[in-house]
C-alpha cells in the first residue's frame, strides 16, 4: 500500500496570506491554530493536513487545487522547458531538483523565467540585426512593430497566465448567457450596435459616462464577439496583461502599446476559444480550421491565429507559425509559436502558395515546402477579407498561411490524400542560394554573378561555381 504524499505548501501559503493582507497571527486566529504553526507551515517544516487544507479553502474561499500543488505544475513545466535549452546540456539537472525549486523557491523560479524570456528576446533581436545586415537593410532598433513582434516571438506567442484567467472568465460567460450579458452583469455596461457613420471609423467604443460599449453594426457575428471579448480583456485582465508586459524592456512607448494591444487580442481569443476546450477540439477535428471556426463562432483568421498559441508547457499541441500578407506581398502579421527562423525572416518567396492564394478566393491551398537546408514543412494558405459589411464599404483582401514542421503534418486533416511532393523555396531571395530558381528577384548575397550575353540561362541570374 502506497504512502500518501505529504503536502508542503509554504511559499504558496505565504503568498496567499500576504495577498489577503494578513499577519501570521491573523491567519492563525481565523483558522483557530497557533501563530507558530502557521510559521512552521510557511517554512515547510510541517506538511499541510487534509483537515487544514479544507479549513483554508472554506475560510478564505480558495480553490483547493491552488494549495494542493496543481497551480505550481504549470510553472514546473515552464522551468523544465527552459532547462531543455542546449546551453544547459552539460549541466546535470535532476527532475527532483527542478521540483524543489518551483515548490520551495517560487520567487527564484519566477526570476529565472523572466531572465530566460529576456535572453530569448535579445537573442531573437540579434538574429534580426544579423539577417538585416546580410540583406543590406538598416537596423532600426526603434521600430515599434518589430519590438512588438520580438516580444511575442521570445515567448513563442504563448502566455499561460492569460490563458488561465481567460478560461475562468469563459466559464462564467457561458453561465451568464454570453459576452454582452457578462458586461452587463459585471460592469453595468449596455452593448449597442451603431451605424458606421456614427462610429466614425471605430469598430468599438467604450463610453464610460453612458455606461455603454458601442459596436459598428457592419461587423459580422465573429467580429462582434471578438470586440466584446477585447473589451472584457481590457476591463478584467489588465493586471495579467501588465504582468506579462513587465517581463520585457521596450525601447519605444509605441512598441509597448502595440504589445499591450497584442496581449489584449490574445486574451480576447482565449476568452472566445478557451485553451483546454479549443486544444481538445483541435486534436479531435485534426486541426480543421473551418470546422473549428464553426464550433467556436470565430473567423478563419481568428481560428488560425489561435492555433499558434497552443504551446502551454505540459499541454503543447502542434507548433505553428502564421503569416498574413496583402496582394503586394507586404507582411502585416507574423506570429511564431514554434521558434522557426523561417517565420521570423521569411515570407518573400514567390513559390510559396500564400502569394498565389488570391487566385482561388476562400479556397484552402495545401503545399509541402522544402528550405535550402533540407528542412521540410507543410503549409496551408487561404485568402481572407476584412471590412465590407455594406454596399460601397471598402474591403481588404489578404492571404493567411499556417505552417508546421513536416514531423507534425500527419496530425492535420489537410495532408490526407495529399501527395508529399515538396516545393523548393527560400527564406528570401537575398538569402537563398538555389541557382536554378526561375522565380528569383535578386541574386544571393556573396555569390559571384556571371554576365554571359552569349548563353542566356532560364534563371534570371547565373552564378559562378563556388
Amino acid at each position: 500500500m502506497s504512502t500518501p504524499r505529504r503536502l508542503y505548501v509554504g511559499p504558496s501559503l505565504r503568498r496567499i496570506r500576504r495577498d489577503l493582507g494578513l499577519t501570521q497571527a491573523d491567519m492563525a486566529s481565523d483558522l483557530e491554530v497557533s501563530a507558530s504553526y502557521i510559521a512552521l507551515l510557511e517554512r515547510n517544516h510541517r506538511p499541510l493536513s487534509a483537515e487544514m487544507l479544507l479549513r483554508l479553502a472554506q475560510t478564505y474561499k480558495l480553490d483547493m487545487a491552488t494549495l494542493a500543488g496543481e497551480a505550481t505544475s504549470d510553472i514546473a513545466a515552464r522551468i523544465q522547458s527552459v532547462l531543455k535549452d542546449p546551453m544547459f546540456a552539460d549541466i546535470d539537472l535532476p527532475p527532483l531538483e527542478n521540483a524543489d525549486l518551483t515548490t520551495n523557491f517560487p520567487g527564484v523560479t519566477e526570476a529565472l523565467l523572466r531572465l530566460y524570456s529576456a535572453y530569448q528576446q535579445e537573442h531573437l533581436a540579434l538574429a534580426d540585426r544579423t539577417a538585416e545586415a546580410r540583406s543590406g537593410q538598416a537596423d532600426d532598433a526603434s521600430d515599434p512593430v518589430a519590438e512588438s513582434r520580438r516580444f511575442l516571438a521570445a515567448r513563442r506567442n504563448c502566455f499561460p497566465a492569460l490563458d488561465e484567467a481567460a478560461e475562468a472568465i469563459s466559464r462564467t460567460v457561458a453561465d451568464l448567457g454570453g459576452l454582452a450579458a457578462w458586461l452587463k452583469d459585471r460592469h453595468g455596461l449596455r452593448t449597442r450596435r451603431m451605424p458606421s457613420d456614427v462610429m466614425v471609423g471605430s469598430l468599438r467604443r467604450y463610453d464610460l459616462h453612458r455606461r455603454e460599449v458601442l459596436l459598428d453594426d457592419a461587423l459580422d457575428a465573429a467580429g462582434q464577439q471578438f470586440q466584446l471579448a477585447s473589451q472584457i480583456a481590457y476591463l478584467d485582465l489588465g493586471a495579467q496583461i501588465d504582468a506579462a508586459l513587465g517581463e520585457a524592456v521596450f525601447a519605444t512607448e509605441d512598441g509597448r502599446r502595440l504589445a499591450r494591444r497584442a496581449l489584449a487580442a490574445y486574451a480576447a481569443a482565449a476568452i472566445v476559444m478557451p485553451y483546454a476546450a479549443f486544444a481538445r477540439a483541435a486534436e479531435t477535428r485534426r486541426y480543421d480550421i473551418e470546422s473549428l471556426a464553426r464550433q467556436f463562432g470565430t473567423s478563419f483568421e481568428q481560428t488560425a491565429h489561435r492555433l499558434t498559441t497552443l504551446q502551454k508547457p505540459g499541454q503543447e499541441r502542434v507548433p505553428f507559425f502564421f503569416l498574413r500578407v496583402d496582394p503586394a506581398g507586404n507582411v502585416s502579421k507574423r506570429l511564431d509559436g514554434a521558434g522557426f527562423s523561417f517565420a521570423r525572416h521569411g515570407g518573400g518567396c514567390p513559390l510559396w502558395s500564400v502569394h498565389t492564394a488570391f487566385r482561388m478566393p476562400r479556397e484552402i491551398v495545401p503545399q509541402w515546402l522544402e528550405l535550402p537546408d533540407g528542412q521540410r514543412f507543410f503549409s496551408i494558405a487561404r485568402s481572407v477579407t476584412a471590412g465590407g459589411g455594406g454596399y460601397g464599404a471598402q474591403r481588404i483582401d489578404r492571404a493567411v498561411a499556417l505552417v508546421c514542421a513536416a514531423e507534425h503534418a500527419d496530425k492535420l486533416i489537410y495532408t490526407r490524400d495529399f501527395p508529399e511532393m515538396a516545393t523548393p523555396i527560400g527564406v528570401a531571395c537575398r538569402l537563398c542560394h538555389r541557382a536554378e530558381c526561375t522565380a528569383r528577384s535578386a541574386p544571393p548575397i556573396g555569390r559571384p554573378i556571371l554576365t554571359d550575353d552569349i548563353r542566356r540561362p532560364t534563371a534570371p541570374f547565373a552564378f559562378a561555381d563556388g
